[in-house]
């Protein structure tokens, strides 16, 4: 990994990064406790966040690396009455982090989802995941008093 001091770019991902996106997808999966990794869910969840026009993957780039990224999609809210969005991955590589590039890729993320009319921007996050949470509430977002319900379809 190059030094975390060298010119950092947030950009819109592409079909080139993938496979730098999986192996940061591998790393998120190790903390996250609800997933697994399986590199071919991964890879075939970003190509199809790529190809969607009601998605947005913005990430990093140092020094031609892939160093951190984040995703969201597109929902439709009765409760606000339009547009919301869901994030669904926020990951740095660690040698990257309390540098500002989370800060910068979240922020480049809403950007994208008020030019698509969203009002409300929401995610999960691993409740033990104590750095995150502290990320998050720095960044402003505030916790609800809504749970995560999951059913898995095979």
């Amino acid at each position: 990994m190059k030094s975390p001091h060298s010119f950092l770019v947030i950009r819109p991902g592409r079909q080139s990064d993938l496979d730098q996106m999986v192996c940061l997808l591998k790393k998120l999966f190790t903390i996250e406790k609800d997933f697994t990794f399986k590199e071919q869910f991964q890879r075939r969840g970003l190509q199809i966040m790529l190809a969607n026009e009601s998605g947005c993957i913005m990430v990093a780039e140092a020094a031609g690396e892939i160093v951190g990224m984040c995703s969201a999609q597109l929902t439709v809210s009765t409760a606000e009455g339009g547009a919301a969005m869901l994030v669904e991955d926020v990951i740095v590589h660690e040698d990257f982090r309390r540098r500002g590039v989370g800060r910068q890729l979240m922020s480049r993320l809403a950007e994208w989802g008020r030019g698509k009319g969203v009002s409300r921007i929401q995610l999960l996050a691993d409740r033990n995941n104590t750095a995150a949470l502290a990320f998050y509430r720095k960044l402003g977002w505030q916790t609800t008093e809504l749970i995560c319900l999951r059913k898995v379809e095979s």
